[in-house]
């Protein structure tokens, strides 16, 4: 399935593959001896067997049409296969030179193989791509691609993404696998221009890993650079640890002193996990949801 590709600046039809780009590739490789069936190059073959593939028809269908058109042909042609990507949708809307140099970088198997510790996901499957075009637009994918459709190669992606990878290896030289899967396009963008110690870095990150209190191991990457305590998902007291405050308190809010049923209060660290204070039940204070809530800030 080729598209007619709207060449108003040439008298030339241009055309676009949409689907069977790989199969036709292949065909053009072998005839040009760039590989061998059954040890069998194209030029070992007898005459006949030659003309026989170079005189075969191939069926194929020329389509006029917009984007959003060229989008549900392709999801129309693949519906019988495999489920498949949104980038993979994507690269078959924008296909072009500019698609098919990123592909060299970030999906043949033969690619530089660059940062694939970092991502989650199946560089086959054009994730790792996606997750390249989605950091460098900021989340524009579709408009990045169809600025970028004719442009004769995708270099500026390609440096882009050394970028980040060079900047995450640099400022956390020490890899965990709680790395793998970060945003860090997403965090480069936002924090590359800032100066940061390794070291130091490293040490504070040692300190959270080590903190039972601290949840989500992920999220440290982010909290030490942007400092917001969300990303540890600090570990939350238990139904014992509050039991043991509220009859402790006897059901008196420490805030207002009022006094209310267990069901209608919230647990609060007496001393902040950002201060020192631990998920325990020494640390444990019920406040009634109004004051927790206005003291959280929720």
């Amino acid at each position: 399935y080729w598209a007619v590709r709207d060449s108003s600046a040439s008298s030339a039809q241009e055309l676009e593959v949409i689907d069977g780009q790989q199969r036709t590739i292949s065909i053009c490789q072998y005839v040009n001896g760039d590989y061998s069936i059954d040890g069998l190059a194209f030029h070992n073959l007898p005459k006949d067997k030659q003309e026989q593939i170079l005189e075969y028809k191939l069926m194929v269908y020329f389509c006029s049409g917009t984007d959003s058109e060229k989008l549900d042909w392709f999801e129309t042609i693949n519906i019988a296969g495999k489920v498949l990507t949104e980038q993979e949708l994507r690269n078959a809307v924008y296909s072009g030179s500019w698609v098919s140099d990123a592909k060299r970088y970030f999906s043949k198997n033969s690619r530089p193989k660059i940062g694939d510790e970092y991502l989650n996901g199946s560089a086959n499957r054009q994730e790792y791509l996606e997750k390249a075009i989605d950091w460098i637009s900021e989340g524009k994918i579709k408009e990045y691609m169809s600025k970028n459709q004719f442009e004769s190669n995708a270099n500026e992606l390609w440096l882009y993404f050394q970028s980040v990878i060079n900047w995450v290896k640099v400022t956390f030289p020490k890899y965990r696998k709680e790395m793998k899967g970060i945003e860090w396009g997403i965090l480069y963008n936002e924090f590359k221009n800032d100066k940061w110690d390794a070291k130091a870095l490293e040490e504070e990150i040692t300190d959270l890993m080590l903190d039972e209190d601290v949840s989500n191991k992920k999220g440290i990457y982010y909290f030490v650079l942007n400092r917001k305590e969300r990303h540890l998902s600090i570990r939350a007291f238990s139904e014992k640890q509050k039991r043991e405050a509220f009859e402790r308190q006897k059901g008196i809010c420490v805030k207002c002193g009022e006094k209310f049923e267990l069901n209608e209060m919230e647990a609060d660290h007496i001393t902040p996990w950002h201060d020192g204070g631990k998920t325990s039940a020494e640390n444990c204070q019920m406040l009634c949801k109004h004051d927790n809530r206005i003291k959280s800030g929720k």
